[in-house]
């Protein structure tokens, strides 16, 4: 019976000792899984700020200076150079706007209170196109009405070449925008195809230089055509709704000095 004791004493104790191990050997386990992942979590954030991805400016900016400065700065002219012209114009259409109704009406005031004389004091102090053809049209309204419709035609087509005055350079930069583009690309395989005949073997990394230059050059010709010509789209219209302001004014105005004259 003692023996039974004893033999159930010795066995308790080695599962205890058994357990105690197991435990030490779990923990130590656990601590050296947390110390790596910690490690770990440590170099990632270290590693975090050189993966941020870059701005556009500043890609836009490699990819320049990788299409060449040749090519690539005419280009780059040719937008500036485009966008000024284009800027220009559009101030200039939007300072010749008028409210042509409200001048109509108030020439057509001036006639019938103070005649032609008050009627061309009302255009003197109103800018625009439209209002330099009433002064002209009213300044030959006292030889006839024939002559003020005349007056009035030949002063709308000085002013339609006021209004279009400079557009064609802005066409110009339009077309030769992708033309050096693509000038730029066929340089640029020309002279890959070069290398490979000199080298004597078709290796990619020999002309994948020459072949970059080559497509961004075309990139940027075509990105510059595409904004410039928005903006000559819509000089154009804004040209057409003065013209068609103008062409309305001067019949109002003919008509109104046939009245006059009754």
């Amino acid at each position: 019976m003692k023996r039974l004791f004893s033999i159930l004493a010795m066995a308790g104790l080695f599962v205890l000792s058994t357990n105690t191990v197991n435990a030490k050997v779990g923990a130590t386990a656990l601590v050296s899984n947390l110390s790596s992942i910690a490690t770990t979590a440590v170099m990632l954030q270290d590693e975090a700020p050189a993966e941020v991805e870059k701005g556009f400016t500043q890609v836009l900016k490699e990819q320049f200076i990788q299409g060449g400065a040749g090519f690539m700065g005419i280009v780059l002219l040719c937008l500036i150079l485009g966008l000024a012209v284009a800027i220009e114009r559009i101030i200039f259409l939007n300072l010749a706007s008028t409210n042509t109704a409200k001048l109509k009406q108030n020439v057509e005031d001036a006639l019938a209170s103070g005649g032609v004389e008050a009627a061309k004091e009302v255009c003197r102090n109103t800018k625009g196109p439209v209002a330099s053809i009433f002064y002209q049209g009213l300044d030959r309204a006292g030889e006839s009405v024939e002559s003020a419709e005349k007056a009035v035609v030949a002063y709308g087509g000085v002013q339609m070449g006021q209004l279009e005055k400079n557009v064609s350079w802005l066409t110009l930069f339009i077309a030769v925008a992708p033309m050096l583009g693509f000038m730029g690309t066929v340089i640029g395989m020309i002279q890959a195809f070069q290398k490979i005949a000199a080298v004597g073997n078709l290796s990619a990394s020999l002309i994948a230089g020459d072949i970059q230059v080559a497509l961004l050059t075309t990139v940027f010709g075509l990105i510059t055509a595409i904004i410039l010509q928005i903006f000559y789209n819509y000089i154009i219209a804004k040209i057409d709704s003065i013209v068609n302001d103008m062409e309305d004014s001067s019949i109002a105005l003919i008509d109104m000095l046939v009245d006059h004259k009754k």
